[in-house]
Order: C-alpha cells, then structure tokens, then sequence
C-alpha cells in the first residue's frame, strides 16, 4: 500500500530531476510525479465527467459539474487524502519554493479533477492573479492522448505547441504575465484525465474547493 512517505518522495524527486524550459517562458517537465500503484487510483477515481452540451473555452463554464480534492473528497478516498496531504506537507512546500523560486506565503491548496471530453477546448490564459502555483498532471493514457498536451503560447494570439501528454508527466510553471497556456481545439476520445494542481491566495473565494480551507500551507521553511 502506497504510504504518505512514498508520496512525498516521488514527488520530491520528480521535482529534482525536473527538466526546465525557457521559450515561451520559463515551464519545468517533470516526470514520474507520484507512485504508480497511486497513478492507477487517481485514474480510476469515480468523478463523473462533466456534459460539455456544446459549450467550451473557459472551466468556467461547468463550475457546477467539476471535481475537486476537497475536505469531503479527501475524507471519502483514500488516494484524494493522500495526494492533498503530501502536496501541503512542509517538506514539499519548502522543495517547491526552493526548487521554482517561488513564495507560497499565506497560501492555500487546491486540487481540481479535471476529465475533458470531445468538443472541450481552453482559450489562452496565463492564471496569473489568485494563482500563485500552478501544476498541471496529466493522468489518461487513451487512444491519441499522448497528442492532448497543454497548449502553450507566446502570447494570447500565438500558438507555439503543446507540452508532452504522458501519464505521471507534469507541467510546472510559476504563474506571471507571460505564462500563456490552454487547449487548442482537436479531436479527443475517451476522456482526458488530469490534475489540476494550485496554490492559491487568500483572495480565492471560493473556499469549499480547497483540499485544507482552514489552513494555508506551511511556507518560509528551506529544503
């Protein structure tokens, strides 16, 4: 059985090898992010996946049909607790802040399932604002998923590419006015399964979707 220690060092030694890019802006790909008998759990966990009705280009637009780690979820499955606990434990807070050069002072996790089906697509965005981490865990491993990535821009109108789409793979990148990231519109079988992985700033309202709504996670400590 997956243990909480296990967790924490997978991922701490993801982030030790993580690989790091500087065009369009600075991103890191990072692989091998949690356990797999772990991978395995996240992917099967029953969500259901959100009934697009022909409406895309923002997560907006289906708030009432997303998934989070929330305190119910992460009480309900183990595999939501585990995950949510390492990713607010202080020996990950302190390896994100030294590893990315960030501060996460004062902030609070969040974790969203995300499961995207044909006809799903994302407008360029950057998460700057209320975001102040941002790590996007790429999950599924169906037929043509491995060409779902992240699509990445220079800006909001250039399309540059898209970021590897493998299971256990993670985009990394510290949200700022360049970061210019969505989903350009392409065919999608079966459902794309990913997590959605911030941490968020006490301006975020909406409280309930948040792994720990009553404790930000244990920042200002060194790796």
């Amino acid at each position: 059985m997956t243990s909480l220690n296990d967790v924490k060092n997978s991922v701490l030694a993801s982030f030790a090898a993580a690989e790091p890019h500087s065009d369009p802006y600075p991103y890191f790909l990072v692989s091998d992010v949690v356990p797999e008998e772990m991978l395995a759990g996240l992917r099967d966990l029953p969500f259901p996946a959100p009934e697009l009705g022909g409406v895309s280009g923002t997560r907006e637009v289906h708030n009432k049909s997303r998934s989070y780690f929330d305190a119910d979820n992460c009480q309900k499955y183990d595999v939501c607790k585990l995950l949510a606990e390492a990713l607010q434990s202080e020996v990950v807070v302190a390896a994100v802040q030294s590893k990315f050069n960030t501060d996460l002072s004062d902030t609070f996790l969040r974790i969203e399932y995300a499961q995207d089906t044909d006809g799903f697509w994302l407008e360029p965005h950057t998460d700057i604002g209320v975001k102040s981490f941002t790590i996007l865990l790429y999950l599924s491993d169906g037929e043509g998923h491995d060409s779902l990535g992240t699509s990445i821009y220079a800006d909001k109108d250039t399309h540059v590419g898209e970021s590897p789409f493998v299971p256990n793979l993670a985009m990394i990148f510290v949200p700022s006015n360049d970061t210019w990231h969505g989903f350009e519109p392409r065919p999608l079988q079966g459902i794309r399964k990913s997590i959605i992985i911030n941490y968020v700033t006490q301006d975020w309202r909406a409280r309930e979707q948040l792994a720990f709504p009553q404790a930000t996670v244990p920042a200002g400590l060194s790796a």
